[in-house]
């Protein structure tokens, strides 16, 4: 039985390492259309690249879908590279943008988020005390402070003295 067990983890770890090294088959990396950024708010600038089309080929973007139209991509290196803006009327959602190759009219695709808030605008920092309704040593009115202080000092020597009471045999 060890030694069955054995044989197929083995397997299997040898199978997800290949899994890991070995590229997919359905296209590799670089045949899409890389957006930048991802996610974007309305009126913002989106870099469009690919490597689909070939070195130095030249594409025409279609980003109608967000609103903004076609636009060009032309060759920058090893890849078609392109610029469009976003409207300041597009509304939130995931919108698929398209670049058809110039050469063997090859489609290439990819997505384009449009949010409300920016990345940098997500992480929200507190400030002030926190509100919790239940105070504290250092809160605003230090009559109730000093109140408290005493309810928890008359609390501690009241249970003290039943302790001692019990302890003695006095009964309580």
């Amino acid at each position: 039985m060890r030694r069955t067990a054995r044989l197929l983890t083995g397997t299997a770890l040898a199978a997800g390492a290949v899994g890991l090294v070995v590229p997919p088959a359905y296209g590799g990396e670089g045949n899409g259309l890389e957006v930048s950024p991802a996610s974007v708010v309305p009126g913002g600038e989106v870099t469009v690249r690919t490597a689909g089309c070939g070195d130095g080929a030249t594409a025409e973007g279609d980003a109608s879908a967000v609103g903004a139209g076609s636009f060009t991509l032309a060759p920058d290196e090893r890849d078609a590279t392109g610029r469009f803006r976003v409207p300041p009327s597009a509304q939130p959602g995931t919108y698929e943008i398209v670049a058809t190759c110039a050469e063997d009219g090859r489609r290439v695709t990819g997505d384009l988020v449009v949010t409300l808030t920016s990345p940098r605008d997500e992480q929200v920092y507190p400030r002030g005390s926190v509100k919790t309704g239940v105070g504290g040593a250092l809160g605003p009115d230090p009559v109730q402070t000093a109140a408290g202080v005493a309810a928890l000092a008359v609390a501690a020597a009241g249970g003290t003295w039943l302790l001692h009471r019990r302890a003695r045999g006095d009964g309580i």
